[in-house]
Order: structure tokens, then sequence, then C-alpha cells
């Protein structure tokens, strides 16, 4: 009788609790559909799949069936429900976008329609997006990177091309925690990438009126400040950020700044005010429109109108369309005499932008964007923080210091909320972006914004251009403010790796802080403590091996990582660095590292960990080795890698990695002390891993060619 009054006392405790926060429970749907799609990210097939979507159902329909109601039973029927429909959502979605992969790198000659052109003139090079025309053996959308020079000023959205270009089929993570484009192109139904050759034929111009507003316009933004002035500029405008090179893109990462470049809920906030403060003080001249016309009203549907032109502008990406989303139930709720910056809006924009584009939820931008945007209306709507900051009768002074605390309150909010989410994609995160947004956001949303429509408006009079210098002296200000906070000491908090188990932790604990409004919610720091702790007391890999075996970097006795070839590009250096907690500027050349043997086309070299040194021994070069020399160097070797097959007789003490293993596990990262391995396909039934494939016509003249072998032992 005893254990079924507690039972029953701890199912009262509950349903008070729940009744307490009522307001809330409808802010976790998004959250639990969320969770759903997830499962489906991380469970490995179609099995698991099918359980998991049976199982939350199950679960729905038990607390249904159970007696006595209550609104206990009624959360986790909707919990289970929504949890079932996230798993099935994005199953569905991954089969909907289906489409076929390229078989095999090769060369071709292809005639096709332009379905998107980006301009990256810091990179000298344009990228077009194509639907190829008549051709069976390619995929239905391509990718390809063309030099500046040889790109046609004709190419337009819309316009027929041919061209020849080397395709190859999308680059799964080259390591465990790299970029996945594998995945991403999936869902961009984009079945091939590469880089196309001049000549470029136009073989039809574009027949869509204003398809290339965007880029015109950027190029005109351009040709008015140069260089990532420009570049900055064109971004604010357009969400065309090809023109910033890529030093000042790194210190407006660094700097915690890089949210000013992709459009989003700053800037689609400042584009609606903007719109409607203007037609209110325009049409408010009229005072028979004044007294006949509801004046903020009209105002709001400008502001509407604008968030809509602005988000189609600048190419309708994923943060923009959330931004566009919440911008437009703002003015709704606006009109309607309701509280429009609540947790229910955000939620309702999470909501929607899931059912749309539940693969957005596995990528960085979608995870930022709601998680700065979360942060801020949360911290705003605590009763404690509104009463530290509402409005009061005081002298300027005191007004402007407590709008400078808000606003540094704000910036350390988001940046607590921030740093995880960067920390776990990017392996880096800035640690003064709250200070520097204090003086970044003003900048942006009352300096550099204003000038820039009105330079733009003015040059349709030609008449702009001292504006233009204004605007191109705030941004100057903007990227040494950039400069400035990435270059000081301490400015980037690095980790190499991140347990998805620990990220989930801490995920889950930030959100349910900031979703309840009880005293539970602080039962949220237990989840956020403990990821934060597995996070930072998880090693960093000793060894990283790219899927393609050429690239390896090795964590030597001092800490510093030492990359294999000499001659690694620069994407290859700072991934490596990024995944291994490296600067790419401070990596190492194993061929010069103390204690390492090395000759052209292999390299031994002996590294301490755990209770033991390990011996790895990779291969360097294109050039086949002597079968009885490498067989003989294998035996001598813990971990042996090399991007060709190696002979069977090549028999490593522990882990062999060549090209027929790589191409099972992707690419590999090792912590020696442990010997645990990850891979980046460690398993699974994922559609992209596994896709249709077509057949090119003919590859690359040469690509199946070997070079002779020759001896080539280690020194």
């Amino acid at each position: 009788m005893g254990a079924r009054a507690a039972l029953r006392h701890g199912i009262s405790r509950i349903e008070g609790w729940l009744e307490a926060e009522r307001e809330q429970l409808v802010l976790w749907l998004p959250v639990m559909l969320g969770a759903g799609i997830t499962a489906w990210f991380l469970l490995p097939d179609a099995a698991r799949w099918i359980g998991f979507t049976f199982g939350g159902l199950a679960l729905g329909l038990v607390a249904i069936a159970l007696p006595g109601g209550g609104r206990a039973p009624r959360v986790v029927a909707i919990a289970g429900i929504m949890l079932a429909a996230g798993c099935a959502l994005i199953w569905w979605r991954s089969e909907r976008v289906a489409a076929p992969v390229l078989a095999r790198p090769a060369v071709v000659v292809v005639t096709a329609r332009v379905e998107r052109v980006e301009q990256l003139p810091a990179r000298d090079m344009v990228r077009v997006t194509l639907a190829p025309l008549g051709h069976a053996d390619l995929p239905p959308r391509i990718r390809v990177n063309l030099a500046t020079a040889d790109a046609a000023a004709e190419i337009a959205r819309g316009a027929v091309i041919r061209l020849r270009a080397r395709l190859m089929p999308p680059p799964a993570a080259a390591v465990p925690g790299a970029y996945d484009f594998e995945r991403v192109a999936w869902f961009a139904r984009l079945g091939a990438t590469g880089k196309g050759f001049a000549p470029v034929e136009i073989v039809a111009p574009a027949d869509i009126p204003g398809a290339d507003l965007r880029t015109r316009l950027s190029s005109h933004i351009q040709s008015r400040i140069a260089g990532s002035g420009g570049g900055i500029a064109s971004a604010l405008a357009t969400g065309d950020q090809g023109a910033i090179a890529e030093e000042d893109s790194e210190a407006m990462r660094r700097s915690g700044l890089a949210h000013l470049l992709s459009v989003s809920g700053l800037h689609v906030t400042a584009v609606t005010a903007a719109a409607m403060l203007l037609v209110l003080r325009l049409l408010a001249l009229s005072q028979t429109l004044a007294l006949r016309w509801r004046l903020p009203l009209v105002a709001a549907g400008a502001g509407a109108l604008a968030a809509v032109g602005y988000t189609l502008l600048t190419g309708a990406e994923v943060p923009t369309i959330r931004s566009c989303a919440a911008a437009l139930l703002v003015l709704l709720a606006l009109s309607l005499g309701r509280e429009a910056i609540t947790l229910r809006l955000v939620a309702a924009g999470a909501f929607v932008v899931l059912l749309l584009w539940p693969e957005a939820l596995a990528g960085p931008s979608f995870q930022l964007s709601f998680a700065a945007v979360t942060a801020i209306v949360a911290l705003h709507e605590s009763p404690r923080v509104r009463g530290w900051f509402k409005r009061r009768e005081e002298g300027r002074g005191r007004r402007l210091l407590r709008g400078l605390g808000s606003l540094l309150l704000t910036g350390v909010a988001v940046e607590l909320a921030l740093m995880p989410i960067g920390l776990f994609h990017f392996h880096k995160a800035g640690v003064y972006g709250a200070l520097a947004n204090i003086v970044a956001i003003p900048l942006t949303t009352f300096v550099i914004m204003p000038l820039e429509a009105l330079a733009l408006a003015l040059d349709v009079a030609g008449i702009g251009a001292p504006v233009w210098w204004l605007t191109a002296r705030a941004l100057d200000l903007l990227l040494w403010l950039a400069h400035v906070t990435a270059s000081a000491p301490g400015a980037v908090a690095a980790l190499p790796a991140m347990p998805g188990g620990a990220y989930a932790l801490i995920v889950a604990g930030g959100l349910w802080i900031a979703l309840w409004r009880t005293r539970v919610r602080w039962a949220g720091a237990l989840p956020f403590a403990i990821g934060l702790g597995w996070a930072l007391l998880t090693p960093p890999p000793d060894l990283l091996v790219t899927g393609d075996g050429r690239h390896l970097a090795i964590r030597m006795v001092n800490g510093e990582m030492a990359l294999l070839r000499d001659r690694a590009g620069d994407y290859t250096r700072a991934m490596l660095g990024e995944n291994s907690g490296a600067e790419e500027d401070q990596l190492l050349l194993l061929s010069e590292v103390p204690g390492a043997r090395c000759s052209p086309d292999l390299c031994m070299v002996e590294v301490p960990a755990g209770a033991r040194r390990w011996r790895v021994l990779a291969t360097r070069s294109g050039y086949l080795v002597p079968w009885r020399e490498m067989i003989a160097a294998c035996r001598t070797a813990d971990v042996v890698v090399s991007e060709r097959r190696l002979p069977p007789g090549c028999s490593p003490q522990w882990l062999k990695l060549d090209r027929d293993t790589l191409a099972k596990t992707g690419g590999v990262a090792i912590t020696l002390a442990d010997t645990k391995v990850r891979t980046v396909r460690g398993g699974g039934s994922h559609p992209w891993l596994d896709p249709l494939t077509v057949q090119p016509p003919f590859t690359a003249p040469g690509s199946a060619q070997r070079a002779p072998g020759r001896s080539i032992a280690p020194q």
C-alpha cells in the first residue's frame, strides 16, 4: 500500500508540474520532431528505422490507453507520435529526393541548362549548377567550377551551355568529424561535382526575365566597394559571400562575427523594420490617409512584402526562410494586437522548417540559427531579466549603461548557446564574440545596412559615390574589429573531437533550461555539465587518415601534428588541422620530424601512446614498392597506411589501411592509447552510402595508368 501511495503521490507531483508548465508544453513539439529526425540519421538501417517509428507510435497508443486521463499521458502520447513522425518524415524525404550519382570520375562533354550561378571572385571562380539535357549517362543535376576567365558573361539561370568538364561523385567526409558533402549533395540532388574547362559555348541565352538580378546586384555592389568590404556588402544585400577573402572570412569566424555574413534574423528584421518605418512616415504625411487608413496595418503589409522579396533575392536559404517566416508571424501578431516575440514564435518557425526541410536539422546553419534566437528570446522572457532592463525614469547615462548591459548579457547568452555547436561542427569557436558583437551588431544594423540601401537608391540617379565611400569606411571598421578580436590571445577555443553522446547531452540540457519556466528547468544543468565534461576529457585522435589514403596526420611526442605529404593542399591542411585540434600554420612535415625515417615514397615513424611505442608505416607517392621490400616493412609496423592496394602478404601487427579497406571504412581517426578506431562509414544503409549510379561515357585519359615500380626503402 505504501508503494502505491508513493506512486500516486509521484504522479500527482508530475501532473502539478505539467499544469504549471502548460504554456511551455507546445514548445517541445519541434524538439520531439527533431529528435525523431536525429534518430534516423543515427540509426544504421531500415529495420531499426521501422522499429523506432513503430516504437514511437506504440508509446503514444499505450499512453492514450492509460486509465485516469491527466496531462502526463497526453504529453507522452504526443511525444511518441512526434518521434515517430520525425523518423518517418526524414526517411520519406530522403527517398523523395533520390537521384542517381556518378559511378566514377570521368571527363565528359555536357550540354545542360543553368540552374544557379554563384560568383566567387575571391577564389577567381564561378560555380554553376547544371541540369544536363539528353544525357542518360549523367546525373540529373551536377555542379562545376569554372575559372572566372573561362566563364562567359552570358551564363545566367535558364541559359543552355555546352562545356567539357571533369566530374566525380560527391565526396564523403575526408575524416570522422569533417564536413560531409556526400550527405548534403544527396538532399540537394547533386549527382556529381567537378571542374569545367574553356571554351564554354552558349547554346541558348537565358529566357527567364530577371533571372540574374541577384548576380547583377552583387556585381554592382562589388564594383563600388573593392575587396572583402564589397564581398560583405554584397553578402548583406544578396547573401553572396563569394568575394570575401579567405583570411577575412576566417577572421570573422574566429571573432564570432560570421553570423553577420549569413542572411538571417538580423538582416530580415532590419529590412522589414526599415520598410515599415519608411511606408509609415510617408503615408503619415497625408492627413486624409492618416485619418482614414490603419497605417500601422498598411506598414506591416509593406514590411511583409519587403521580407518576402529580400528572402527571394538572397537565394531563399533555410536561415533566411526561417527568419522570413518569423517576421511574418511577428507582423501578424502585431496586427492582431498580440505579443509578438515569444518562444512560441520560434517553435512555430522551427516546426515549419523541419516539416519542409527535415534534413536541415543535421546542418550547422539550422542549429546555430535557432540556438541563437532561442537563447535571446528565452533570456528576455525571464521576469528577472525583464526587471533588470525594463524602461524607467532615469538619466541618459544610466539608460545607456542599462542598454549596453542588456546587449552584453544577450551576447554572452548567445555565445554560450553557440559555442558547443561551433565546437562540434567546426572544432573551434570564438571566445570574445559577445564583446565584439556589442560593436558589430549596431554598426551593421544602424550604419552599414542603411548606408548601403541609401547608396543603392542614389545610384539610380548616379550620385551614390559619396555614400558608397562612407559604407566602405564602415566596412573597414567592421573588418578591423574582426581581425583585432581574432588575433587577441585566447580568442579561439579549439576542440578536435566531441563525441555525439556528449553533444546530445549538451543540447538536451540547454533545451531543458531554455524551454521550462519552473525551478525544474535547472535540472538541465546536470546533463549539460556531464556532456561538457565528457567533451573536454575526450582525447584528440593520434592518427587521422583521409578516405583516399593519400593524406595522414600523426600526433608527435610534443602533441604537435605532422603531415605525411609535403605538398598537401590548403583545404587538406585546414581540414586535418581542425579535426586534430591544431592550427593550419602549426602543422609539421613528417619528413622533417626528428626520428621519422622517410624516403620520397615511404615514411616510418614511432610514436609513444599508452604503455608502448607504435610504429606507423605510410606510402607517400604514387610509385609502387617492390613487393618483397613492402612485405618486410609491413611486418615491422603496427599500422600501415597506403592509397594503393597492398599485397596480401603485407600483414602489420595491428591495422592495415589500404585502398580496399578505406573503400569500406572511409576516413579513419585512431586513438592509439585505447586502440579506438572511428570511421566515416561506420556501417549503415543510408541512401547516400549506396546510391543508384549511372556510368559516365568514358573516364579521364590515363586515369587508370600506373607508374612503374622502383625501390624506395626508407632511409
